[in-house]
């Protein structure tokens, strides 16, 4: 086995090559928001936010913490854009690119680079963000840094992690590491016997994107033979109109056809005996075509298939190459939480596309991560609960389907309490305390792939944010793959993940609606069918039909694309047509003028030119020639419940938000309280200071409060036996704690979760858009 160092550096080579894509869409996005509308600007900040947020992530499973620390500065400022509360300049966007030229730097030379200069830009851009800024401001108060001060900032790596860089470990420190697969030695041990030739990724990449195009031709022969088939159809019928008319004809002495009827001239009888031979040559040689094009059809689509698996294989990587990751993120983040864990692997010899593998890597990280925080307990309380003290997470991995790869995660841990997921997200507002009646278990389950919404009992750095498994979701669905949950509450937690084997090709149904063509993905098809209109009921001013005693939400697919289409000509048919489409536990019902068939696509990409279209996955080629979009369907979804959502519901929601929220703070520093008061009172929060934590319950005791923000080393009363009475006393127990501290070791942050704490902030990592963020969690 390598050791320690070799290990690393062939982690940092993988981080390097993620990092690189990670920073050109942070890059690009940058300058695309410069120069973005108001109204496009949102979901451009979504994506770099997110890639930050995923940069940061990587950066830490291999220690680079200036890397992670640059990454959080930049994922701060662009949360501050989302919300408002940082208008972008010029100045600032040019202090944003050379951040992420440092972070490229110090992602190739961490040792060498210095990030204090640029650290301490964007922190004071963070602390301009309570008001609006104008840019003169910026550029002022940027300049002011080359004279500040104040101390540098100083990254230092954590002792975990430097004695995971540094140190030799025994052997029962690892983590161990199972395979299926016997007799076959790993993929990075194994020694290369076979004659092999150096080739560009780029060049081969290049090619296979060349034998995907001649996909297009395959297609367009097999249309050219549609068509001479339909010829001979209508060849076929005339046939039959003229032997009517043959009928009436006689061939006289000489072989030529003579008309009975003595009315019609000699013209006329060397027309038809023209026309007859005429068209019987054309018979032979549309007979003699159609059979040379199938002919030649079936040659070439044997040939392009044949010709593209051959090149899919040159790019096909074993699942090794990823897992080789694995064991060093289960590792370091099992021994950061104190908890000990078996990480079992199978099926890494399963080959998959190069370009699969690489999207692939960032869900299966978070699922890791998800395991390890919410799902393995520890040892302790394994005992307790009679499991072994040891936790198991598996990674199962087998082709499925001949086309489809599957990926199982399981631990044997605490599992997903469906009550506790429903009360969270009545509680985030993502549905309604009686729509949480309603669900079943595996509804409620699949509430935690949704944005902003974490059972985790503390927010902190790693966890909490409800963000990891909404990202999961949407880059499993992005793939055409899908996922699956099952949990036994206090037994296991096992996420099931289905793929394809390549992004070449992928079946689809092809619809019609307002005149246009377009895919949705078969994989996110339930089905199509038609119903009766007069079987489609409207429930609370929406339509919805009934399948299998489940309403489901009816639109037109038009009016979510916002296309035109003739509502008098549908009003007139009796029959409505629409496809069910689903993803994750939602489902929509679309109405389209035509479900055609379902078939092979080719998938093709939209440009580097375009970074996303709202609704739309890419484009195929039709064998006419005819382009045709794919739809996205997790974006059709959320577009399709934005047109149907009632006038009431929005109404409501407004109301909700315009509610000013109440806010007790706990601090006996005079310039910490005044400053957290003034960082609230900006938000639009109301806000009562107090000096410790005596005074604080005192307070809560005699009014009423939304949310409480404490300092922990305090007179009288400290944060953590504030937050405890809180717990115990009746009326408060249920109020949302935030401990913001300059205590930052891991058993202090440990005694936050135990007496009950929401979210744990260290103040040397303070920053207001951070606070800001949890409280919107919280309440």
């Amino acid at each position: 086995m390598k050791n320690d160092d070799d290990f690393l550096k062939e982690l940092l080579s993988m981080f390097k090559v993620e990092a690189e894509e990670h920073l050109k869409i942070i890059s690009s996005g940058l300058i695309d928001l410069e120069k973005a509308s108001d109204g496009d600007r949102l979901e451009i900040l979504e994506i770099i936010y997110r890639e930050a947020h995923s940069l940061k992530g990587a950066a830490r499973a291999v220690n680079l913490i200036k890397v992670e620390h640059l990454c959080q500065a930049l994922e701060s400022i662009f949360a501050l854009f989302k919300s408002g509360e940082l208008n972008p300049s010029r100045e600032i966007f040019d202090v944003l690119l050379d951040a992420v030229d440092v972070v490229s730097d110090a992602v190739d030379s961490p040792d060498s680079t210095d990030i204090n200069n640029i650290y301490n830009k964007l922190e004071r851009i963070e602390n301009m963000s309570v008001k609006t800024v104008s840019e003169s401001e910026v550029k002022k108060n940027i300049k002011k840094q080359a004279t500040n001060k104040r101390k540098p900032v100083t990254v230092k790596k954590k002792e975990t992690g430097s004695k995971k860089v540094t140190e030799s470990h025994k052997k029962e420190d690892v983590p161990e590491i199972k395979d299926d697969i016997k007799n076959v030695k790993r993929v990075d041990t194994k020694p290369i016997v076979t004659d092999t030739i150096r080739i560009p990724t780029s060049r081969m990449d290049s090619i296979l994107l060349q034998v995907e195009e001649m996909v297009s031709t395959k297609l367009g022969t097999e249309q050219v033979t549609t068509d001479l088939k339909e010829v001979l159809i209508t060849m076929d019928i005339w046939r039959k109109e003229w032997e009517k008319v043959y009928s009436s004809i006689r061939r006289g002495p000489s072989g030529r056809l003579e008309i009975l009827d003595k009315n019609s001239s000699e013209a006329e009888a060397e027309f038809f005996n023209w026309n007859f031979h005429q068209l019987r040559d054309v018979d032979d040689k549309l007979n003699y075509v159609y059979k040379l094009a199938e002919i030649n059809f079936r040659q070439l689509s044997g040939m392009i298939d044949n010709l593209l698996e051959d090149m899919k294989t040159i790019l096909m990587l074993p699942f090794s190459t990823l897992l080789k990751l694995v064991p060093k993120v289960v590792r370091d983040i099992s021994r950061d939480q104190d908890k000990d864990v078996e990480l079992v692997m199978r099926g890494s010899t399963t080959e998959v596309d190069r370009r699969i593998l690489e999207e692939i890597k960032d869900p299966l990280i978070h699922l890791l991560r998800n395991c390890i925080d919410h799902g393995i307990e520890k040892p302790e309380e394994r005992k307790k609960t009679g499991k072994p003290e040891q936790g198991i997470i598996s990674i199962s991995i087998s082709q499925i389907e001949g086309d489809k790869i599957e990926i199982v995660v399981e631990d044997d841990g605490a599992g997903i309490n469906p009550e506790k997921v429903k009360k969270t997200a009545v509680q985030r507002g993502i549905i309604s305390e009686q729509e949480a009646r309603h669900l079943s278990e595996k509804e409620a389950i699949s509430l935690i792939f949704e944005s902003d919404l974490s059972t985790s009992p503390i927010i902190t750095d790693i966890s909490g944010r409800g963000l990891g498994l909404a990202i999961v979701r949407e880059k499993v669905e992005k793939l055409g793959g899908l996922i699956q949950l099952e949990t036994e509450t206090g037994k296991r937690t096992r996420f099931r993940i289905v793929i394809p084997v390549t992004l070449a090709t992928f079946r689809g149904t092809l619809i019609e609606a307002g005149g246009n063509s377009f895919v949705v993905p078969t994989v996110n098809v339930e089905r199509a069918m038609r119903l009766p209109v007069k079987k489609i009921k409207t429930v609370e001013n929406k339509r919805v039909v009934t399948i299998h005693n489940k309403m489901i939400s009816l639109i037109h697919l038009s009016d979510v694309l916002g296309l035109r289409r003739d509502v008098g000509t549908a009003a007139q048919s009796d029959m409505l047509q629409f496809v069910i489409i689903r993803s994750a536990n939602k489902m929509v019902a679309l109405g389209v003028d035509s479900v055609v068939n379902e078939q092979e696509f080719l998938v093709k990409g939209l440009g580097k030119q375009i970074i996303r279209v709202k609704n739309i996955a890419g484009a195929t080629i039709l064998g006419s020639g005819k382009v045709v979009p794919i739809l996205n369907v997790p974006d059709i979804i959320k577009s399709a419940e934005k047109v149907i959502s009632s006038p009431l519901q929005e109404v409501s929601m407004q109301k909700k938000q315009e509610e000013k929220k109440s806010i007790l703070i706990a601090e006996d520093s005079i310039t910490s309280r005044t400053l957290l008061k003034n960082i609230l009172e900006s938000a639009g929060y109301s806000v009562k200071a107090t000096v410790d934590g005596a005074d604080a319950f005192s307070a809560l005791r005699s009014g009423r409060y939304d949310l409480v923000v404490s300092d922990v080393e305090m007179p009288r009363m400290n944060g953590f036996e504030l937050v405890s009475n809180i717990r115990k006393n009746r009326s408060t127990t249920d109020t949302p704690v935030i401990l913001v501290t300059g205590l930052e070791s891991k058993e202090d942050r440990e005694r936050g979760i135990e007496v009950g704490a929401n979210a744990y902030i260290v103040k040397r990592s303070f920053d207001q858009s951070n606070l800001l963020d949890v409280i919107s969690k919280l309440i």
